[in-house]
């Protein structure tokens, strides 16, 4: 059942109904590999099976598929963030939409682990769930202000890896203090520039954005830097986006427990928006996640599970030069093409 359903999301199934239609359209090609003598259950069945199903447990079993078919690459840069399944509210049950809080490894486009928010709870419970789930030594891990705590910085550092944290009003004892130095030493090219700089120019959508990436050493009177373990670095980026002829300017601070170049930085900080492009975004565009009204159960989490290890699987099939809407396409089409993206060949 689990075969049958990866391979209907990858091919555009969205919903128990669509895997179970094609579950019996392409029944003839699955008894090829599956023992069907029983028929292709109901799409209630698999509703049921995978509302009963642990997410946890799903989970392991995709990613040990997803492993088995591609390496991972040590040390790279692994994003930590989060997403709201918008549809899954649901009033009559006062049940909250469910939020999931992903990784996502840059360098093999693979949506390594995830987790769900407990109702009463938020992020910062379920990140350090996610880092225990994976061997992350050697890797540079970056997550947004949300995730800027003691505890998970120095979960990162247990675990053999760095971390690129952003900063914000969240903590503000430390926040006042990097802006603060940022501010008075902007210009002092012994303080900042000295250290490391890096400029980027990006014409694209209708837009020209300048970004800077600035990085100096802690200073000694940095209000709670003691409490960051291994703290290395101070860092910040300046992006200056000029539209219809008006211009915004929007600063961002973040704390670095590795000796990084300013290039390098730059490189964690975009990793770190691909996981909103390359997996969120698709998420909603491409498979329709937000829209989607799975409730049941375990079931909203494990189907968003499913789309995940679709997404996987498709980015990493790169012989169609198409996007991920029309792979989805051609392996509906092509059963061949199926085949190559489900063993990664």
């Amino acid at each position: 059942m689990i075969t049958i359903a990866v391979c209907a999301v990858i091919c555009g199934a969205d919903d128990f109904v669509a895997i179970a239609e094609f579950g019996r359209v392409k029944r003839k090609w699955l008894s090829k590999f599956l023992d069907l003598t029983h028929g292709i259950p109901s799409h209630d069945r698999f509703n049921q099976v995978l509302a009963a199903f642990q997410p946890a447990d799903f989970e392991q079993c995709l990613l040990s598929w997803i492993s088995a078919l591609h390496e991972i690459t040590a040390g790279q840069i692994i994003a930590i963030d989060g997403k709201t399944l918008r549809r899954s509210y649901d009033k009559a049950s006062s049940k909250s939409a469910i939020h999931m809080v992903s990784t996502w490894a840059s360098a093999n486009h693979i949506s390594l682990s995830q987790v769900v928010v407990d109702a009463k709870s938020n992020e910062i419970t379920a990140i350090p769930k996610l880092l225990q789930m994976l061997d992350i030594k050697g890797s540079l891990v970056t997550i947004d202000a949300q995730g800027c705590r003691v505890e998970i910085a120095q979960q990162i550092v247990v675990q053999q890896a760095d971390y690129v944290l952003a900063v914000k009003g969240n903590q503000s004892t430390l926040f006042d203090g990097v802006v603060t130095h940022c501010a008075v030493h902007l210009n002092d090219s012994n303080v900042f520039k000295g250290r490391g700089f890096h400029r980027t120019n990006e014409k694209a959508h209708g837009r020209e954005t300048e970004r800077e990436y600035s990085m100096c050493s802690v200073p000694d009177d940095l209000p709670d830097a003691s409490r960051c373990p291994k703290l290395k670095a101070i860092d910040m980026t300046i992006n200056r986006t000029l539209r219809d002829g008006k211009e915004t300017i929007e600063d961002r601070y973040y704390i670095v427990s590795r000796n990084l170049t300013a290039k390098q930085f730059a490189k964690a900080v975009r990793s770190h928006w691909c996981i909103g492009n390359s997996l969120h975004w698709l998420l909603d565009v491409t498979f329709g996640e937000d829209q989607c009204r799975i409730r049941k159960g375990n079931a909203d989490a494990n189907f968003s599970l499913l789309r995940r290890h679709a997404l996987s699987l498709l980015k990493n099939q790169r012989t169609a030069k198409v996007g991920i809407k029309n792979k989805r396409l051609s392996a509906g089409w092509n059963d061949d093409y199926l085949l190559k993206v489900l063993i990664g060949a």
